[in-house]
């Protein structure tokens, strides 16, 4: 009888050591695997001709290429004028940078918030140094105050008002909208005459 006992309290504490939870697993990226170095909380000035263009910020830069394509994870860049004030915000979850061509490709959940309250959303988006230009291929929706606009593409400076969509424009200001286009000219501040 006390074999017996001693036999199910046994299979009773195996079973539960056994159902034990095991710690949790960090996540990891696959990009640290193949990295010529991993940077965390990385900055980067990004500037044309001795003019601060932007700062670029990320909690993980994986570098690739010698050191020329730099992967980001998240990407938080602060874009500026000419004159040194801050211009917008840009947030993606991801992001590339390419220090041979000076663009940086933010990718997943793209946000672009200017100083006076323009905000962008897309999936895709690319800033080009050189031109302090951001644009995309990828379908967008720009709102602000009393206004929305969305389409298919776009050019613009990083704080919004000088926007070309590339097509399928449409939008809404003050309660009266616009159906989509199959292309739209370039949006102009100058009056026509």
């Amino acid at each position: 009888m006390r074999a017996i006992v001693f036999l199910v309290v046994s299979v009773v504490c195996a079973g539960a050591c056994s159902t034990k939870k095991q710690p949790p697993v960090a996540t990891h990226s696959p990009l640290a695997d193949s990295a010529d170095q991993v940077m965390y909380g990385a900055r980067f000035n990004l500037t044309d001709k001795g003019l601060q263009r932007a700062q670029l910020e990320a909690d993980t830069a994986y570098f690739f290429e010698d050191n020329t394509r730099i992967e980001l994870e998240p990407v938080h860049t602060t874009f500026f004028t000419a004159t040194g004030a801050k211009d917008a915000v840009l947030t993606s979850l991801r992001g590339t940078y390419n220090s041979r061509t000076t663009n940086m490709v933010a990718r997943k959940n793209v946000v672009v918030v200017s100083e006076d309250g323009r905000r962008l959303t897309t999936q895709e988006l690319i800033y080009n140094q050189q031109l302090n230009q951001i644009s995309s291929d990828s379908a967008f929706v720009m709102t602000e105050p009393n206004r929305r606009l969305e389409g298919i593409g776009f050019r613009s400076d990083p704080n919004m008002k000088n926007i070309q969509i590339l097509k399928g424009a449409s939008g809404m200001a003050k309660g009266i909208s616009t159906e989509p286009t199959q292309s739209a000219p370039a949006a102009s501040s100058t009056p026509k005459r």
